[in-house]
C-alpha cells in the first residue's frame, strides 16, 4: 500500500522511467526482461568512472586505492540497503545467482551428516535445485515438493507433509520464472523455522519487481541476479549473520572464518561492476521523489517501496492487458495463475497454444523487433511435470515496469494473427 503520508499519482511516469534506459531508444521492444532486464544509464556511467579513475588493487594506502575500496564497499552497502539487510558485510556478490548457490551448497554441504534432509521444489529454476541434489553424493537425502496440479501452486500442507527432525534445509523460489507466481515466503520460512531447519530462497523472477525485505521474511539465505534488477552482470547472496560466520570458508586457508563475506569471494568480485550497483536503488528512490506531491518517506528504503507501490500498479495494468487477450482465445492455456492478482503474480506470463510448437512463435515476431522467448528457461523439471516439453516449452513474455501498454497491444494485435 502507498504510504499515508505521500500522494503518488494514479500511475507511473513512463517517460521518466525510459528516459534512465538508453536501450529503449533503439526501436526494440524488450519482453525478455526475466532473463535480463535494461541496464540503468548510471550503472554504466559508474562502471565508467571506476575503470578510468580507480581501476587499481584494493587495500592498499595510496589514495586511489583506498577510492577504490570506498567505492566497491559503497556497491555492497548499495544491495545490503535495497534488501533491507542488518549489515552490508551479510550481503556476497557474485557472478551470477547459480554461482552462488553453488557456493552455498558446497559450504553447507560441509556442516550436514548422511541422513540429513533437503527440500527443493520442482517449480525452481535448477540454480536452486542441482547443488542441494548433487548433495546426495554424501548421503544426504532430498524430497521434492512439488506444485500442486490443479492450482499450479506450492500448498504449505503438502511442505509440512515432507518436513521431518532431520530436515536441515528448505531451497524454494519466491517467485517461479515460469508459472510467476508469489509464494508466500514468511508463512514458509515460520512453517520451516518451526520444524528446525534453514531456508534458502530464489529470489531471482520477484526482485525486479517487488520490494525485497530479508528481515521481514525472516529468510536464512536470499538470492537474485542484479542484472536482472537493472544492473551489472553480478548477483548477490544474503546470508544471517550467525549462519555465514558458521559456514566454512569458500576461499583461500589464510582467510579468517570471521572474514565475511570476503572468505565467499576468492578473487574477490567484480570492483568496476560492484561500484556501479550504487545507482539501482538510487534509481527507485529517483522514482518516489519524481511522482511524490508532498512529502517522499524519510528514510531510503520507505523510498523505495514508494516506488515498488508504482512499480506494482503499472505492471498490473500490463499483465491484466496480456491476460485478458490470452483468456480470450480458446486454443490458449495460459500456465500459471490466469488473472491480474498483482499479490499473487508478476507479469512474467507463460502460454501454449494447441497445435502449435512453441518454438515456432517468437521468431515469427523478430522481424517486428519485439523479443519474446520460448523453452524451458531452466526450470525443466517443472516443464517436464506439467508435460510440456513435447511442445517444446513454454512461450514466455517477460514484462518489467519500463515496458508500456502501448508495446503490450502491438504484441497482442501480432499474436492475434498468429493464433
Amino acid at each position: 500500500m502507498p504510504h499515508p503520508f505521500v500522494t503518488a499519482p494514479t500511475t507511473l511516469d513512463l517517460d521518466f522511467v525510459r528516459s534512465h534506459f538508453p536501450a529503449l531508444d533503439q526501436g526494440w521492444t524488450f519482453f525478455d526482461n526475466a532473463g535480463g532486464s535494461q541496464i540503468l544509464r548510471p550503472v554504466v556511467e559508474r562502471i565508467t568512472e571506476f575503470l578510468y579513475h580507480s581501476n587499481v588493487q584494493l587495500g592498499a594506502s595510496y589514495e586511489v586505492s583506498q577510492v577504490a575500496s570506498d567505492r566497491v564497499n559503497q556497491g555492497t552497502a548499495a544491495i545490503a540497503q535495497l534488501i533491507n539487510a542488518p549489515e552490508p558485510d551479510t550481503v556476497v556478490l557474485g557472478p551470477s545467482a547459480s554461482a552462488l548457490f553453488r557456493m552455498l551448497a558446497h559450504c553447507l554441504g560441509q556442516t550436514l551428516q548422511p541422513g540429513d534432509e533437503i527440500i527443493v521444489t520442482n517449480s525452481d529454476h535448477e540454480a536452486n535445485i542441482t547443488p542441494w541434489m548433487e548433495l546426495q553424493r554424501q548421503g544426504i537425502i532430498v524430497k521434492i515438493w512439488p506444485v500442486d496440479a490443479a492450482s499450479l501452486e506450492l500448498r504449505l500442507a503438502d511442505l509440512t507433509a515432507l518436513l521431518t527432525p532431520r530436515t536441515r534445509l528448505v531451497a524454494v523460489t519466491h517467485t517461479s520464472n515460469v508459472l510467476g507466481t508469489i509464494n508466500p515466503i514468511r508463512a514458509i520460512a515460520d512453517c520451516v523455522h518451526a520444524h528446525g531447519a534453514l531456508i534458502c530462497v530464489d529470489g531471482v523472477a520477484f526482485a525486479p519487481h517487488r520490494q525485497v525485505d530479508v528481515q521481514a521474511l525472516d529468510v536464512d539465505f536470499y538470492a537474485f541476479s542484479l542484472y536482472k534488477v537493472y544492473g551489472p552482470h553480478l548477483a548477490m547472496l544474503y546470508g544471517k549473520r550467525e549462519h555465514l560466520l558458521a559456514l566454512p570458508s569458500y576461499n583461500h586457508f589464510f582467510i579468517e572464518p570471521t572474514a565475511i563475506p570476503y572468505k565467499f569471494q576468492p578473487g574477490g568480485t567484480s570492483y568496476e561492476l560492484s561500484y556501479g550497483l550504487t545507482a539501482i536503488p538510487e534509481y527507485l528512490q529517483a522514482i518516489a521523489r519524481h511522482h511524490a506531491q508532498e512529502a517522499i518517506p524519510q528514510t531510503p528504503f520507505a523510498q523505495m517501496q514508494q516506488a515498488f507501490d508504482l512499480i506494482q500498479q503499472h505492471e498490473a495494468a500490463l499483465s491484466d492487458r496480456l491476460l485478458s487477450f490470452l483468456r480470450a482465445k480458446s486454443n490458449v492455456r495460459i500456465i500459471g495463475c490466469p488473472e491480474a492478482d498483482a499479490t499473487r503474480r508478476v507479469p512474467t506470463i507463460s502460454f501454449v497454444v494447441d497445435g502449435i510448437a512453441s518454438d515456432t512463435l517468437p521468431p515469427r515476431l523478430d522481424p517486428h523487433q519485439i523479443g519474446i522467448r520460448y523453452g524451458h528457461f531452466y526450470a525443466l523439471r517443472l516443464i517436464e511435470d506439467l508435460g510440456l516439453m513435447p511442445q517444446n516449452g513454454v512461450v514466455r513474455v517477460s514484462m518489467v515496469h519500463y515496458n508500456t501498454l502501448e508495446e503490450c497491444d502491438r504484441l497482442i494485435a501480432l499474436l492475434d494473427d498468429l493464433f
